[in-house]
């Protein structure tokens, strides 16, 4: 996803598609553009060149969603410690550091989404400012709606009204039509002018693109109604404490705050019902299910802080000591288990591998004496530290784990055509958004979508996959063909598991007899 976001974002800046996007120059209008706008400006500053650069947007719009993330919880709850702690939750889940750092346009859609809310949130619930309220949330529901469309108003706000209504109920609601009337005014137009402008100047395009994106949904990556009903663990290194946070009964007279519980508690399961009605699912769909998350987990975690030392209940500690046990022994372990698994491969990483053990350990001894001491706070602050310590120190060591030995990245098809006459290459019938991201510029596909483009000169490259050899050699049986080499850009090497067939192909010269 992130080969297909940035590539866009490049072609954007070589060829000025702004408005009409593309992908590999083919029309690309299934995500609307204000991510990679954003991308494309951030790498028009410091270089198309620099992977930083382009996720530089994500890493920001990821900063506002924790930061607003805070300041919500603060008008929920007036309790500044929980509004800290769920930010810090929300932070280090699992799939928030994903999006967050790998470019994904999911963080931004989400993020705008949530900013929108808190507007709402305090239109709903304030008499004053209403139209300066409303229309800041309309102008984030607009830049939500443009960078992955009505995915998060579906996904986010519906489930928050959801909750906000049996929770807090919309009072005055007469004092307000006017204003909400504003709202989608506003919303309308900011969410659908790219939409109008690529079905009026590129119809066709358009409606193509269109029916694929709707028989996606219907007949693609289609799961089962509760396949995301492991969702908690997405929050990563907060699993368990999450999933307890869920248990409404349990925890509903012990929370600071029962009608802010009761409403994250909503918000939260109301997102996962919705999400589970569509029939395509992914793991990554369940990106904004961890904002309401986050803020749920943190009424269960201050609970803890102040009533832990006191519990006596092994029902109540021993799924404690567990989670946080288990994070402390890998921080202790580590340096003996990432030697064993990595020893092969460190190489010009050992100082990062000797600081990140180091850091590890001291974090794991750290959350093991304050655990046994029953003081969670420092627990806590301790488990955010060894997420810290792993980012931080562990990220630089990322390439210790590319070990394939046949690896070849598809930009060294640059040098390769500068040898042999600038030869033409193509792509036989599908193209790969990370391969074209290291070629540096669009290929063209002979076999695209039905239609078949063979080049018209005498002789040419062909890139092939592994499913397609035989109906490349049918195609050009009248032609002379010759394997010339292999770009394999797998990090694992041929034979492992995660080894794909997509992210190599057989380069082909072809020529005329």
């Amino acid at each position: 996803m992130e080969a297909r976001n940035f590539a866009t974002a490049r072609e954007m800046l070589d060829d000025g598609n702004w408005l009409l996007t593309t992908l590999n120059g083919e029309p690309r209008y299934q995500k609307p553009p204000l991510p990679t706008w954003l991308t494309a400006f951030s790498a028009a500053i410091f270089g198309l060149k620099s992977l930083t650069a382009m996720r530089l947007p994500a890493a920001l719009v990821t900063l506002l969603l924790v930061l607003t993330t805070y300041k919500f919880t603060v008008r929920i709850s007036n309790n500044r410690i929980l509004a800290f702690v769920a930010a810090l939750v929300l932070s280090t889940s699992f799939y928030i550091i994903f999006s967050g750092r790998n470019g994904q346009w999911d963080i931004f859609t989400h993020a705008f989404m949530t900013v929108c809310i808190y507007q709402l949130f305090l239109f709903f619930t304030h008499e004053t400012k209403k139209y300066q309220r409303i229309l800041i949330a309309a102008l984030f529901f607009g830049a939500s709606f443009m960078s992955k469309g009505p995915v998060s108003l579906y996904a986010l706000l519906l489930p928050f009204l959801i909750a906000f209504g049996v929770t807090y109920k919309f009072k005055n609601i007469k004092s307000r039509i006017v204003p909400l009337f504003v709202f989608l005014v506003v919303s309308l137009v900011l969410s659908g002018w790219w939409y109008w402008y690529t079905y009026t100047f590129d119809p066709e395009a358009v409606a193509e693109i269109t029916r694929r994106e709707t028989s996606n949904w219907t007949g693609y990556n289609v799961r089962p109604f509760y396949y995301y009903w492991s969702f908690f663990t997405q929050s990563g290194v907060w699993t368990i404490i999450a999933f307890i946070g869920l248990l409404y009964p349990y925890l509903k007279n012990r929370v600071s705050d029962k009608k802010g519980y009761l409403f994250t508690f909503l918000w939260t399961m109301a997102s996962v019902v919705l999400l589970s009605v569509i029939p395509e699912k992914k793991s990554r769909y369940l990106l904004p299910v961890l904002i309401p998350l986050a803020l749920n987990t943190a009424f269960y975690i201050e609970y803890l802080f102040l009533k832990f030392s006191e519990l006596n209940d092994k029902r109540e500690t021993i799924p404690v000591y567990f989670n946080f046990g288990l994070i402390a022994t890998i921080g202790i372990i580590f340096p003996v288990g990432g030697y064993f698994f990595l020893k092969d491969s460190l190489d010009g990483y050992w100082v990062w591998f000797i600081i990140l053990s180091i850091a590890l350990v001291a974090v794991g001894v750290f959350i093991f004496r304050n655990l046994l001491r029953k003081k969670i706070k420092p627990v806590f602050y301790g488990t955010i530290a060894f997420i810290v310590v792993i980012m931080c120190f562990g990220m630089p060591m990322a390439k210790a784990l590319t070990v394939n030995p046949e690896f070849r990245s598809l930009s060294e098809l640059n040098t390769w055509q500068a040898n042999n006459n600038n030869l033409p290459v193509y792509e036989y019938s599908y193209f790969t958004p990370e391969m074209i991201w290291e070629y540096g510029k669009p290929i063209p596909v002979i076999l695209n979508f039905g239609a078949e483009n063979l080049p018209k000169e005498t002789s040419f490259g062909v890139l092939v996959s592994q499913d397609d050899v035989a109906k490349f050699k049918e195609t050009f049986s009248a032609y002379t063909i010759e394997n010339v080499m292999r770009y394999d850009m797998n990090p694992k090497a041929p034979g492992e598991r995660s080894h794909r067939p997509r992210l190599w192909r057989d380069l082909y010269v072809v020529t005329r007899k």
